[in-house]
């Protein structure tokens, strides 16, 4: 099996080297180390970071990257019937998300969501700062789900 410098994966692959070292790092890819120290990878590493790179597009965070790999047989690169399965899992938390932007685009004008009052429009939405009861952050941006969160 040809091994790779990390030149030539970041080359193939348009992913810059200290990613690939983090990614590394984290154990999402594997590296030998050749005599003089020097990184090593399997070329099947291109198809790994492919996963990887699809994997973040599609929003998920390098700890459930982390997990799907897991999965796996040690080391093995994900096959199509893997990414079928994997994907399958993420259907419902991807619906989340596209629930979640979609609120966030609908009430995105009105407020700056923190409830900070740091808008003079905000005194009107979160008189009093109520909404400090409800959580740090953009709560009224990014409610859960059932939209309990105060609206006003």
């Amino acid at each position: 099996m040809k091994k790779l410098s990390i030149g030539e994966v970041s080359e193939r692959s348009a992913i810059a080297a200290s990613a690939i070292r983090y990614y590394e790092e984290l154990g999402l890819i594997q590296a030998e180390r050749t005599t003089g120290n020097q990184r090593r990878y399997p070329s099947v590493t291109l198809r790994r970071l492919g996963f990887i790179r699809a994997a973040q597009q599609v929003g998920l965070s390098l700890d459930e990257i982390s997990d799907a790999l897991a999965t796996l047989p040690e080391g093995r690169t994900p096959t199509k019937r893997d990414w079928h399965r994997l994907s399958r899992a993420w259907r419902g938390r991807l619906d989340e998300q596209i629930a979640r932007i979609e609120r966030l685009r609908d009430r995105l004008d009105g407020c700056i969501g923190c409830g900070c009052l740091s808008l003079r429009s905000c005194a009107l939405y979160n008189p009093d700062d109520d909404l400090a009861t409800v959580g740090h952050g953009a709560v009224r941006l990014e409610p859960a789900l059932d939209d309990s969160a105060p609206t006003r």
